[in-house]
């Protein structure tokens, strides 16, 4: 009789990528968490690779790991650099030509995803590196931190794309939610990740 599978041990986390919103005109309970997000880093010994920038999330969120005495990396495109809003006080801060090299730069150093509330850019970057993880072009988990409700409609359309069968069940719960900064780092590190010989469609 063969044995049950046993759990995978949790992974470690060295780096955690943030992805989320440039924007200053939104309401103090987001940087809140932001602030909150970072602490918890810190407090595990994470380091944070995040886009670069000193404005909205992105600058609340480094601001708060640099003060707690925390490593952060950034990566920003020239464009957005001449622009005048990439943050000086980086640990180490890479300068690419583009998106696509900032977005690659970002899931090289990093050993799990999270997208606090943002714009498009946000949900451009939470749905990319999760496709990279379902397709398995990489092993690392995806989360959202659900800040007072902000990813309820997102959460719920996932469910309705399962229920449509546009996801599969295996894939249902491949983005981690959750409310708690340290809770949702607890999900990335034990989450299971599914491989694609395992539910890709036979030709």
């Amino acid at each position: 009789m063969a044995k049950p599978s046993q759990p995978s041990p949790p992974r470690t986390l060295r780096r955690v990528c943030v992805y989320c919103g440039s924007s200053n005109h939104i309401h103090e309970r987001y940087r809140e968490a932001a602030r909150a997000m970072g602490n918890t880093l810190v407090e595990r010994g994470i380091e944070l690779v995040f886009g670069g920038g000193r404005v909205g999330l992105m600058g609340e969120i480094a601001d708060t790991v640099l003060k707690a005495g925390g490593t952060v990396h950034g990566v920003i495109p020239q464009k957005l650099l001449d622009l005048e809003v990439g943050h000086e006080g980086c640990t180490e801060l890479f300068v690419v030509e583009g998106m696509h090299a900032r977005k690659m730069k970002m899931m090289e150093l990093s050993d799990a995803f999270i997208a606090m509330p943002g714009g498009y850019g946000t949900m451009e970057e939470l749905f990319e590196v999760t496709t990279w993880t379902q397709l398995e072009y990489q092993s690392k988990p995806v989360g959202v931190l659900n800040v007072d409700g902000y990813y309820d409609g997102l959460l719920g359309w996932i469910e309705h794309a399962y229920a449509q069968g546009f996801i599969r069940d295996l894939h249902r719960d491949l983005i981690v939610h959750h409310t708690d900064p340290a809770a949702l780092l607890d999900g990335l590190s034990q989450a299971e990740l599914p491989g694609v010989a395992r539910w890709i469609d036979k030709v």
